[in-house]
């Protein structure tokens, strides 16, 4: 009996919590009605043309693609890179990225992650298998961030003159 009581009233007070909620909805709902949404127009010329002809990941992947071959869909590397350039930007504003050992491990990182993006592309879009981390991966990405790190170099001594 008193578990029938307690169940009856844990009902009546989730029906008042309900109950309360909607009228708090509705108040609230009565008082944005005057609000507008906002109004949306189409840009014809969209996107705008990038400074001093730069180009973005997805440009520069889509080209790599299409340079492959026919081992590599169209449209693999793209997706790759517009995701690392992404987390690039969102990350390289949130760090110090002048020091050349950042620079060394977030493009080693950067590399892993892009043959990540890859291969789980391929996993979930194509069923192609592939091992994930392995030697020929490492030494890509410390080749990749050797390099890296002195091209990085040589656009600073450029940028500065």
């Amino acid at each position: 009996m008193k578990r029938n009581f307690y169940v009856l009233a844990m009902f009546l007070a989730v029906l008042a919590a309900l109950e309360i909620g909607s009228l708090k909805l509705e108040k609230r709902a009565a008082e944005a009605a005057g609000v507008e949404a906002p109004m949306f127009e189409v840009d014809p010329m969209w996107p705008k043309p990038l400074p001093n002809h730069w180009l973005l990941g997805m440009t520069i992947g889509l080209l790599q693609d299409s340079l492959s071959g026919p081992t590599v869909p169209l449209g693999l590397y793209g997706i790759a890179k517009t995701i690392i350039g992404y987390l690039a930007s969102s990350i390289g504003g949130r760090l110090d990225t002048e020091h050349p050992i950042a620079r060394f491990a977030l493009t080693m990182v950067f590399f892993c992650v892009h043959q990540a993006v890859i291969l789980v592309t391929r996993r979930i879009l194509l069923a192609q298998p592939d091992t994930l981390f392995t030697l020929h991966l490492a030494i890509g990405a410390g080749v990749n961030a050797i390099v890296g790190v002195f091209l990085f170099m040589a656009l600073d001594k450029l940028r500065k003159n």
